[in-house]
């Protein structure tokens, strides 16, 4: 197990930044997931800590060694790609074997360790077929295999499962939680996929046009969102957005004479133009709260649950209620909320403010 230490890393293609100041300090055994929309800088992030490209300026440590400038071999990193890039003419034994046989490993313990992670991963029975004679899962499974045998210091994954079908895609997530349990290695993990992120991380960084917009549990990206950004990023459906203004030490919502009492306005500056955020489950149809009073424009039996789209004042608002709620397109309908899962934002400098 290792730290990682990425320190002031900036990226630059010309007069182009794509990492404008990169900080991560990761202990030993944590599983961290870059997360953000294409374009975002993640997989740019990704190769630099590969070797793959070199940053402009900044500094990158594994156990206070720094490793710029230091050739990708012997960096004691293991990469996973999209891509499978397996060797279609060799079987799944000399795949996940081939680095260890280019680093002239012995033969015998070659096989010893290509035959443990093969169990591990709960290939065996597969080590003499070739990779065209594979599912996409098993593929990966031979893809991780190969980076697993090594006992690398770090871990990085290129968006792995990306190529995967959902059903496949989540037990791809559970097997590379259970990994990483087993092998507590350091991990940095690339996706823009949000359940991705919340399942597997110890820390999510959610990235934005080069930059981390926050780096934090996964449970605090998700219940104390520190931008506007990461509070419509994370979430399916997403957090809705009600825009709102400072009156009284209340939250007035637009076009409605609805005055919520948040804690934390009271001493806000009166007029001062808020957005609210209201995650779609803190909704609900009765019990206690500050009533809302809409109009159901759409509702979405999605099985366990009714989503329901509703219009506040002019402003939409999904619900995400029990499927037993029984509300149809057209109805007047009053959710609930409580104050305390209501989450303020400054309108103009889209920061958090409570």
């Amino acid at each position: 197990m290792s730290t990682l230490t990425i320190e002031a890393i900036r990226k630059n293609y010309g007069a182009v930044e794509t990492l404008k100041g990169i900080d991560i300090a990761l202990e030993s055994g944590e599983f961290l997931v870059l997360l953000g929309a294409s374009g975002c800088g993640k997989s740019t992030l990704l190769n630099i800590i590969a070797g793959l490209g070199e940053p402009t300026s900044g500094d990158i440590r594994i156990d206070g060694r720094s490793i710029v400038g230091v050739h990708p071999k012997d960096r004691d990193i293991a990469m996973v790609f999209q891509s499978y890039a397996l060797y279609p003419n060799l079987t799944v034994h000399r795949n996940i074997g081939f680095g260890l046989e280019m680093r002239k490993v012995d033969k015998a313990e070659r096989d010893r360790a290509v035959r443990e992670t093969a169990k591990l991963l709960q290939i065996e029975n597969l080590l003499e077929r070739k990779p065209g004679q594979l599912s996409g899962g098993q593929r990966q499974r031979v893809a991780i295999g190969r980076a697993l045998v090594r006992n690398p210091k770090i871990f990085l994954f290129d968006e792995p499962l990306s190529n995967l079908d959902a059903k496949l895609r989540m037990e791809m997530r559970t097997e590379l939680k259970r990994l990483h349990q087993m092998t507590r290695t350091t991990v940095v993990y690339v996706t823009h996929d949000q359940i991705e992120a919340m399942t597997l991380a110890t820390r999510i960084a959610v990235m934005r046009g080069g930059r981390i917009e926050q780096l934090d549990t996964p449970e605090n990206i998700y219940n104390r969102p520190a931008t506007l950004y990461v509070a419509t990023f994370v979430g399916a459906p997403p957090m809705n957005l009600l825009a709102a203004r400072v009156e009284a030490g209340k939250a007035v919502i637009e076009g409605t004479g609805i005055a919520l009492a948040v804690p934390g306005l009271e001493t806000m500056a009166e007029g001062l133009k808020l957005v609210l955020g209201i995650r779609p489950e803190a909704l609900g149809p009765s019990g206690d709260g500050v009533p809302l009073d809409a109009r159901c424009e759409v509702a979405e039996l999605t099985g366990p649950e009714l989503v329901v789209t509703a219009s506040v004042g002019g402003q939409r608002l999904v619900a995400a209620l029990p499927a037993a709620a029984g509300i149809k397109a057209g109805e007047e309908i009053s959710l609930r909320v409580q104050p305390s899962a209501i989450h303020v934002f400054d309108a103009e400098t889209e920061q958090r403010l409570n």
